[in-house]
């Protein structure tokens, strides 16, 4: 006996239609907007979270500020391991003194309490290293930080006994967003509730379990990233992955009656970018 198809009833489409508009508007009315931010990984969407907190909220206090420490530290270790390794496969010749100095760097764990003075003196003949600048100038062909330069640069500030980081540094460091982390922002009468999710491939099953009474996406899109291949798949270009997945996005069932806004960012880097 063959299997019939099960049409849909279309008064409970209908129906679980209204009870979605209704859930929306109750939340709107109680004072509430649920914004989603959406997007690949590195687009920036947890650095738009901390500027929203530094702008409408009273922003990193102290405590919070000297948590992103360790983190700084280990940004900068990353960054130029990465520099190392991509100018060498690069054929990037590193001069000896700093090549003695780069097997240190590479034999440094990331994750440090403190940066010491031959840490650091290691770290500042490197990146004045024409090889190590040749590497920075051709990064869309690796991965590495956006932050790299900025931090590089800083090492006189950073790496002292009473560092602590600034609020620009809590901007600029990078840290992998994991899971779903969600922050309220008051503006006049309304809260707005912003959901932040990891944006690498393995994140975006745990998507779903943020869709549902969405009043608006928030979709970012690094534009600098157009000559940049992914973290997770060396083979897949970023901006292609973005317009995969925003495509994914609009045409979602979920998203039927919701306002998505495309957000652009970091053109910054874009600019510096085109310029070279």
């Amino acid at each position: 006996m063959g299997a019939g198809c099960v049409k849909a009833d279309p008064e409970a489409t209908i129906n679980n239609q209204i009870e979605k508009e209704l859930r929306i508007a109750k939340n709107t009315t109680a004072g509430c907007v649920k914004l989603l931010l959406l997007g690949p990984g590195e687009s920036g969407k947890s650095t738009i979270c901390k500027q929203l907190r530094i702008i409408h909220e009273n922003g990193f206090c102290t405590g919070e500020r000297a948590g992103f420490k360790c983190i700084v530290f280990s940004n900068i270790i990353q960054s130029m391991q990465a520099l190392i390794i991509a100018a060498r496969r690069l054929n990037f010749l590193i001069a000896p003194e700093a090549n003695t100095f780069a097997e240190v760097v590479l034999q440094t764990p990331q994750e440090l309490q403190s940066i010491s003075e031959e840490l650091r003196g290691a770290l500042e003949t490197l990146w004045r290293d024409e090889a190590i600048q040749k590497a920075y100038e051709n990064r869309y062909q690796f991965q590495l930080n956006d932050s790299t330069e900025f931090f590089l640069t800083q090492l006189d500030r950073i790496c002292t006994d009473d560092y602590t980081p600034s609020v620009e540094d809590v901007l600029r460091v990078r840290v992998r967003t994991t899971g779903i982390i969600e922050r309220d922002f008051r503006i006049g009468d309304m809260t707005f509730r912003m959901v932040d999710v990891g944006g690498q491939r393995n994140e975006r099953k745990k998507w779903i379990h943020c869709f549902q009474d969405v009043t608006a996406v928030i979709f970012v899109v690094a534009i600098s990233e157009y000559d940049q291949n992914l973290y997770e798949d060396e083979e897949s270009n970023r901006m292609i992955e973005a317009l995969n997945l925003f495509e994914e996005i609009v045409n979602s069932k979920w998203f039927t009656n919701t306002s998505i806004l495309l957000f652009f960012n970091k053109k910054d880097l874009f600019l510096e970018k085109i310029k070279r």
